[in-house]
């Protein structure tokens, strides 16, 4: 396609704009003629906002979906995975399966987690039945572990509650920020006696059909301070958020590494102390979190041809080798903390850029969003609902012709395993 894409971003990070110019792009204001704006989660709320009423055409492309918040607010998060599972159980699928004592086999991936205050009763009624507990609050809209503690008596709630009487505990309608409580892993594995929690990329180009890939270069962030379950440290957010904001206050905070580690290494080291079988599965189980979170917000999710969005994903794997989705980030950090940690932003950027604007031509909302693999970097198909769906149907036609599936019906998603590309 003729012409140059205009670019602009109100987010001044030099991984973002040094990929812009790396490309030629041309930089214009917003009130110009743009083709591409990167823009922060404030910024998108005006461009879909009804009373601006900007319409956006097909040679415009943005960062956000419209109302992400579904996927990246803490409480909506939660709203809409729940909601998943009762229609799954509703339409008696498989994936909502339970064991004996109630809990689901496949779709227990999120911690049991309460709205506050909408949810106070439950909270209490749930604390009761194990009182030893530890509980972590959090604030619904805040990131970089702002406002989060970490309790284990209610008497502390009436206190923060009581506290909080001119803030944020009033929610109800009064259109304060709300807060959720999960129950608090308090058996992560460590490494080296240190907590830590993985942070990955997902690309998300369109939500029906669901189309969603993995970036294979995440990364772990540790503690600084040992971790220890002592109700005695239950104040110390050293021992207990792996946020680079806070940990990086932190005496024994490292600027060279950044108290983080490569997935790979990751990988590499559970593979050595407790096999390749069993990291494999863990690493399938994630794959499966960040597919089945997505497929429990596609319903909702506003999905406008003109967007695309990369999410930074939270998870913490327990003792047993269990992995938890915590939250899910609209804006993950584009700061670099190190040097390893800039290449890889930049990296991050340049790969997402050549998927939503193959071969940097001005975008087309048009176009079907399925660029050559080659053109993928990084970055990995985690889902293709349509290629799957197309695949279910040639297996259904197959058995009933009964033929064999042969080598074609057994192959998964875009080069990925079978389990990845149609989930059980």
């Amino acid at each position: 396609m003729a012409g140059k894409v205009k670019w602009v971003t109100d987010i001044e990070k030099s991984v973002l704009i040094n990929n812009f110019e790396k490309r030629d792009w041309i930089h214009v204001t917003e009130n110009d003629d743009w083709n591409f704006y990167w823009m922060s989660i404030q910024t998108i709320r005006n461009v879909f906002s009804v009373d601006t009423g900007y319409r956006l055409t097909d040679e415009q492309m943005v960062n956000h979906f419209p109302n992400h918040y579904e996927l990246t607010r803490k409480d909506l998060m939660i709203k809409n995975i729940k909601r998943y599972r009762k229609e799954l159980e509703k339409e008696s699928s498989p994936l909502a399966e339970k064991d004996e004592n109630g809990k689901y086999i496949y779709l227990d991936f999120v911690p049991v987690t309460f709205m506050l205050p909408a949810d106070y009763n439950l909270f209490v009624e749930e604390y009761r039945k194990n009182p030893s507990s530890t509980w972590i609050m959090k604030p619904c809209g805040k990131a970089q572990g702002k406002g989060i503690f970490l309790i284990n008596k209610l008497s502390q709630i009436k206190k923060w509650s009581r506290d909080s009487r001119t803030s944020s505990f009033v929610a109800a309608n009064s259109g304060k920020e709300a807060y959720v409580i999960s129950l608090y892993i308090d058996n992560p594995l460590l490494i080296g006696g240190k907590k830590f929690d993985l942070r990955l990329y997902v690309l998300v180009t369109t939500y029906r059909p669901l189309k969603c890939y993995m970036y294979k270069l995440g990364f772990c962030r540790f503690c600084t301070v040992k971790y220890t379950p002592s109700t005695s440290e239950l104040d110390n957010m050293f021992v207990h958020l792996t946020n680079v904001a806070i940990q990086k206050h932190g005496d024994d905070y490292n600027h060279v590494h950044g108290g983080k580690w490569t997935v790979s290494n990751l990988r590499l080291y559970l593979e050595s102390t407790r096999g390749k079988e069993v990291t494999s599965r863990l690493f399938d189980q994630i794959h499966w979190i960040v597919v089945q979170s997505l497929k429990a917000v596609a319903p909702v999710m506003n999905n406008d041809k003109h967007c695309f969005e990369c999410y930074g994903y939270d998870i913490i794997i327990d003792d047993k080798l269990k992995p938890w989705l915590i939250e899910v980030n609209a804006s993950p950090s584009l700061t670099s903390s190190t040097a390893n940690d800039r290449i890889l932003k930049y990296n991050l950027i340049n790969d997402t850029l050549n998927i939503v604007t193959p071969n940097g031509d001005i975008p087309d909302c048009r176009w079907n969003r399925s660029p050559p693999r080659e053109a993928l970097g990084n970055y990995q198909v985690l889902y293709d609902e349509e290629q799957a769906q197309s695949e279910n149907a040639e297996r259904d036609l197959r058995s009933r012709s009964g033929q064999s599936l042969g080598s074609k019906g057994t192959k998964g998603s875009a080069g990925v395993r079978p389990a990845a590309a149609t989930w059980k």
